[in-house]
């Protein structure tokens, strides 16, 4: 499988001291509602992408912890980039619907893990493809769950 320009972007960036900075900065430019939970990619490779949101006050609830809309948005943004990363060629994403599961008290910098439920595969027609997010606080343990329907179809 060919690398996408995507991930071939995250390649170049991240050779450089600050790139992860300048990849996430790139693709809040691109879908500027993101910049909204301050994102950080840590790691972006086909199947599989991780970003951390900070614990800021702007992403509190009024209960002191990470809001559950922040937890989304972090789950939508690793989900769609580790999508995009991954696409075969001649094929398209949009997200169709996502399920989530609140764990436990998001406190802290949380950290979303975005992997494929099936293999992404190039089709003539439309299809499904679920993309399972995982949010770990600082001490590793999951505080939220996601999955997340993609419809891919080819992009004639």
């Amino acid at each position: 499988m060919s690398e996408t320009p995507l991930l071939r972007l995250y390649r170049k960036f991240t050779r450089w001291p600050g790139g992860q900075w300048l990849f996430s900065r790139a693709v809040c430019f691109k879908a500027p509602y993101f910049g909204s939970v301050s994102p950080r990619f840590t790691l972006l490779e086909n199947g599989r992408c991780e970003a951390t949101i900070p614990h800021k006050r702007r992403m509190q609830n009024h209960i002191g912890t990470v809001h559950a809309i922040a937890l989304c948005n972090l789950a939508e943004l690793v989900g769609g980039v580790m999508t995009d990363a991954s696409l075969p060629k001649g094929m398209r994403w949009i997200p169709k619907g996502m399920t989530v599961q609140y764990l436990k008290r998001a406190v802290g910098t949380q950290r979303g893990v975005a992997t494929p439920g099936i293999p992404l595969v190039s089709s003539d027609t439309g299809y499904d493809f679920p993309v399972n997010v995982d949010v770990f606080d600082r001490a590793g343990e999951k505080v939220f769950n996601a999955v997340i329907t993609m419809w891919v179809s080819p992009s004639r």
